[in-house]
């Protein structure tokens, strides 16, 4: 929204419009108590499972999230993409109805199950009016705990895997993210891919989806949010019987922390492609540093702002070299990671590449201006109301909340922390988190000989 009211500003005021374009679209006239967000409950079943509850009546709608720690970063080296795998297998048939039926009684009753497997968890949503809820909870029991693994959907699944591995063998943006984690990480278990190789894939065999689902699938490794029409006595029983049935622990090894080092290299990755695309990096800042939030407001004005960040500006605004650039701050559960990219033309990758490097260098050196960071605090606590746009998204937030270790007030708070942000915390983390000359950065595209060819040939 921000991005489009700032495209019809004079090209020269963009850089200053963060606060002005909420205001013009309206959404910095929220009154105050938005400021409260949600009321989020703690509710724990008779078997001891806990629950983070945003109860609201005003639709007839249940949203339930939840995650178990550990994602496809503790898959074997030599089955990577297991956990992705499985991910699309639970809704395909469980217990005695085999994947038409499942997904049958899925359609007809208007229900959404699904299941995302990421580095550092693997993920399962739930969506349903009231109405049906008992039946919407029965077929979530049913996937995680009875999922049946067919040899139809089984092999259905893995060749759309294998067909999306071969397209992101010519993607660059995905050859470049893969290659940042291989150059970043080595050996480490963030080094491997989430959605595994063509050969992990194809070597995944039935034993092993159920071995995940009875080793990984774990209730000391869950944690869940709930948002909707129902009510904390309500939720108690449907917790014990959706997941009261999974094993209680696992011995799974846990994923070892780890700092990267990072050298400042550029690494070229020749593709034949119209423009070079790259992905650039070093060091970031854990979730729960007390330097977070403003690493969080200085990121926003260094590249997360869209066209209010410096490198939006200076980059595309100001010298026209790059069709996009951005940063973002990435806290892995054992790594923190500060990343950003880049797409331009190939004649012009080197001299977008400096641009970055010097607005890195001038960030760490002097800060923000006092109306960067106004604007900055201004735009993230009067945007973050609109995060909880539906049940799904705040039943999402609470379960996010758990696996970052916030507490269960954090709703009420963050603004706080935003608005507490001052230049002096910004400055001091400018020089702590930016290092310009460390930027690992991996590009995709044309060698520059051929560029340069290219754009000869085309000035004849």
């Amino acid at each position: 929204m921000t991005a489009m009211i700032s495209a019809l500003l004079p090209r020269g005021r963009r850089f200053l419009t963060a606060a002005a374009a909420l205001a013009v679209a309206g959404l910095l006239a929220l009154p105050s108590p938005a400021r409260a967000i949600v009321e989020v409950e703690r509710v724990v079943s008779d078997q001891g499972i806990e629950a983070w509850l945003a109860e609201d009546h005003t639709l007839p709608i249940v949203s339930l999230k939840f995650s178990f720690r550990g994602g496809s970063a503790l898959d074997p080296d030599d089955k990577q993409g297991l956990a992705n795998m499985v991910s699309g297998l639970l809704d395909e048939g469980a217990g005695d109805m085999d994947s038409f039926a499942f997904q049958s009684k899925l359609q007809d009753l208007a229900i959404s199950i699904s299941f995302d497997a990421g580095r550092d968890s693997f993920s399962g949503s739930l969506r349903t009016i009231t109405e049906n809820q008992e039946t919407a909870f029965d077929l979530l029991e049913a996937a995680i705990t009875a999922p049946r693994f067919d040899e139809e959907p089984v092999e259905r699944i893995r060749n759309q895997i294998l067909t999306s591995l071969r397209f992101d063998q010519t993607d660059p943006n995905t050859i470049a993210s893969q290659r940042w984690f291989d150059e970043a990480f080595s050996d480490h278990p963030y080094a491997k891919r989430p959605k595994g190789t063509p050969e992990t894939v194809k070597a995944i065999t039935t034993d092993d989806l159920k071995a995940f689902v009875n080793t990984r699938l774990t209730r000391d490794r869950l944690v869940i949010g709930v948002a909707g029409a129902i009510s904390p006595d309500e939720l108690k029983p449907v917790l014990d019987e959706v997941f009261g049935s999974l094993p209680g622990t696992s011995d799974l090894p846990a994923v070892p922390d780890v700092d990267p080092t990072f050298s400042g290299e550029t690494i070229f990755v020749e593709m034949d492609i119209p423009q070079t695309v790259a992905v650039f990096g070093h060091g970031g800042i854990p979730r729960d540093d007390p330097d977070f939030y403003p690493a969080y407001v200085l990121n926003y004005i260094l590249g997360g702002g869209g066209f209010a960040s410096r490198l939006m500006e200076e980059v595309r605004e100001e010298r026209g070299l790059a069709y996009s650039v951005y940063s973002y701050l990435y806290p892995l559960d054992h790594a923190a990671l500060m990343i950003g990219g880049v797409a331009t033309e190939r004649a012009r990758f080197d001299t977008s590449l400096e641009v970055i490097r010097d607005e890195w260098r001038k960030m760490a050196k002097a800060g923000p201006s006092r109306q960067e960071l106004t604007d900055a605090k201004t735009y993230l606590t009067g945007a973050f109301p609109l995060r909880f746009s539906s049940t799904g998204a705040i039943a999402s937030i609470l379960t996010g909340m758990q696996l970052d270790d916030l507490p269960i007030d954090h709703l009420e708070t963050r603004n706080d922390k935003v608005e507490a942000v001052t230049m002096e915390d910004v400055q001091r983390v400018a020089e702590r988190l930016l290092k310009p000359d460390n930027l690992l950065v991996i590009a995709v595209g044309e060698a520059a000989e051929t560029a340069e060819q290219t754009n000869g040939d085309a000035s004849n």
